[in-house]
Parts: C-alpha cells; structure tokens; sequence
C-alpha cells in the first residue's frame, strides 16, 4: 500500500482540514498519515477559537513520520505562521518528499485575507519551489498574481505566471466564476480545462482539502498528475452529488460516497446469490 500524508490544521467538525484529508485518502486508497500544525474549534457555523502547534513541536512530527514510513505524496493545507511554513521547508527538503500538493490557503470563503503578509511572503518563496502543483482558488490567484479574473483568459493568464514564476504545476480551480465547474492546469507552458458540471449543493465546507488530499493520493499511487486531478474531482464531484446534509450551516461533503456505494451494490449481489440459491 502506498502512503500519503497530510500536513494542515484539525478541524474539530470533521469537515476540512486534516479530519476530511485522512477520510479523502483512505477512500482513494493510499495510507493516511498526518502532521498537525494547528488545532481548531469550529463547526459548520463558523471557527471559534486556533491554537497553532509550535515549530518544534511540528519539526518533531515531521521528523517521525519521515524516518519510519516515508510517504509517497505530501499534501500541504493549513500554515498560519512563517515559522511553521519554514520547519515544513526544511524538513521536505532534508527527506526528499515526493509529490507535494500545496493547497494555499489564502482567503477565506467571505472574502477575508487568512495570512499576514510575512506568511505569505514565506509560503510562496519557500513552498512554492518545492511542491509539483499548487491548488489556488480564484481569489487565492489574484492575491498572488494581482490579476483580476473575469474569465477563462485571465485564469489562463494568471496560472501561466504561477507557473513561470515558481516552475510548478498550477490547478486553479474555476469554482468561484458562477457557472459550471472547469478548472485549469498549467503545467510544462501548457494549459489543459478539466471540464466538470456544476452542482447545487450549499454545503461545500472542505471542498479544496478534499480536491488536494485525493490529487495527492493518485500521485501516490503512480498516476501522472492530469490523471490524478482528474479522478480527484470525479471523487469531489460524487462527494458533492451525494448531498449529505449535516448541522446548521455550510455542512461537510460526504467523503464516504464511494465505500457507501460498494456497499449497496454487494449487499444487492448478496440479496441475488440468496434467490438463486432458493
């Protein structure tokens, strides 16, 4: 079996963060692992309270996971501090990880900025260079290209200088222009639309950890990155097609589509086997 592991915040409701990587992973078949970098109270109404970790205390996660069970891909979420994103650096660095998916996790979903300008500064020069893609959303890639996005030109326009800026794969996720689903993916002066339906669904909470954590799961498991996108969002896609429907705000996704489906189609197989024995 392959492993992944996931470097990010706790969400204590399940839906985001480290909680909604390991299930992602699980289901998308590699070993979970996970280095916390923050703990969080919150719940599908809101973030009431984060106690970020130490850098120490991180470097000391890093430090098990990378001399027991080396993972084949790293998926990056949450970093709320220069420090931590240069202990991530330097440990990514000292064991060679393969893989790195960097979610960038710049602006919140009400428009507000997540980083002080210092962290930003350190995720981009310091992470950027080291992951095989980075995951921005729109409004994540006009912080860090100053481009305003209107359309698909400008998302073209904005990945092609992530790209050349940083020389990593960029997937900038079309989510936020409204209509339909497609996102892009610059990678090697290229750009490829991965075309997608839109669904109506409001409960979206952890949407881009997920699409992360199962992009990084099919590179673990040795499948090109275009073909590890774009089963991750066939999975996101199915995850948001199940509507479950939890708490009193913008509920989690359901990341147990797929087993759940495997499920009633062997208990049908079982029902049939006990008629035709009959």
């Amino acid at each position: 079996m392959r492993a992944a592991l996931t470097i990010a915040g706790s969400d204590s409701s399940g839906g985001a963060g480290i909680q909604a990587d390991i299930k992602t992973m699980l289901v998308n078949g590699v070993y979970a692992m996970s280095a916390v970098t923050a703990l969080t109270a919150q719940n599908t109404t809101g973030v009431y309270g984060v106690m970020e970790v130490s850098p120490e205390f991180l470097r000391k996660q890093l430090n098990s996971i990378f001399t027991d069970i080396h993972p084949d891909a790293v998926k990056i979420g949450m970093l709320s501090s220069g420090a931590l994103i240069s202990v991530t650096a330097e440990k990514l660095l000292e064991y060679g990880a393969r893989h790195v998916v960097l979610d960038p996790v710049l602006v919140s979903t009400s428009g507000s900025r997540l980083l002080i300008k210092e962290a930003e500064t350190a995720l981009q020069e310091e992470l950027f260079p080291l992951a095989e893609v980075i995951t921005p959303n729109i409004p994540e890639a006009e912080v860090l290209t100053g481009v305003r996005i209107r359309g698909a030109e400008e998302m073209e326009q904005a990945a092609e200088i992530l790209y050349r800026r940083w020389r990593c794969a960029v997937l900038l996720k079309g989510g936020h222009r409204g209509k339909g689903a497609d996102d892009l993916l610059y990678q090697e002066k290229k750009a490829v639309w991965i075309t997608g339906k839109r669904i109506e669904n409001p409960n979206t909470h952890g949407t881009g950890c997920t699409l992360s954590s199962a992009i990084a799961s099919h590179l673990a498991r040795g499948c090109t990155l275009l073909e590890a996108v774009k089963r991750a969002k066939r999975y996101l896609s199915g995850a948001l097609e199940a509507q479950l429907d939890l708490g009193k705000g913008a509920g989690p996704l359901d990341h147990g589509w797929m087993l759940e489906k495997e499920m009633r189609n062997l208990k049908l197989k079982q029902h049939w086997n006990e008629e035709d024995k009959k």
